[in-house]
């Protein structure tokens, strides 16, 4: 191996919901430092996907819309022999986790005319019901995965 593995951060579970994975988002969200802004920004997507959906836990159909987005195969470029291959390899659950919120966060910012949180809040429904950018960027992930699986010897 040629660097030591990078230490974890601990990630504090948020005030309201008391989760791990919307205190990431809530810090994935965030710009500048600015964490009380990014709080009223997810907890306002939240009211938002709870009001549309009529569901009283909005926790569950936000980690339906997670498990939705969640890549399970990516790409990794390998260099063999002066080729470069795209070779498919499994997504780990923390990494497929940080993808997905990551893809979620960009696609509601990338939206215009909307206040951020209704932004959000409709890429979450949209990911729960498995549609809208997010599910497709993940659909072309595992298309790019599959149309390369003759690559997949060169896994190491």
């Amino acid at each position: 191996m040629r660097r030591r593995k990078a230490q974890e951060k601990v990630v504090l579970a948020d005030p309201i919901y008391n989760s791990k994975i919307v205190g990431k988002f809530i810090n994935m969200v965030m710009l500048a430092g600015k964490k009380s802004v990014a709080e009223g920004i997810v907890y306002g997507a939240f009211e938002i996907v709870k009001k549309n959906l009529n569901e009283a836990d909005v926790i569950k159909v936000f980690h339906k819309a997670l498990d939705n987005v969640r890549p399970r195969l990516e790409v990794k470029p390998r260099r063999v022999g002066g080729a470069t291959y795209q070779v498919p390899i499994e997504v780990r659950q923390e990494r497929g986790t940080s993808i997905a919120l990551r893809w979620m966060r960009d696609y509601a910012k990338t939206k215009k005319g909307k206040p951020m949180p209704e932004k959000l809040a409709d890429e979450i429904i949209a990911a729960y019901k498995g549609e809208g950018s997010a599910i497709k960027k993940r659909d072309d992930t595992h298309k790019m995965a599959e149309s390369n699986k003759a690559y997949a010897h060169f896994r190491w």
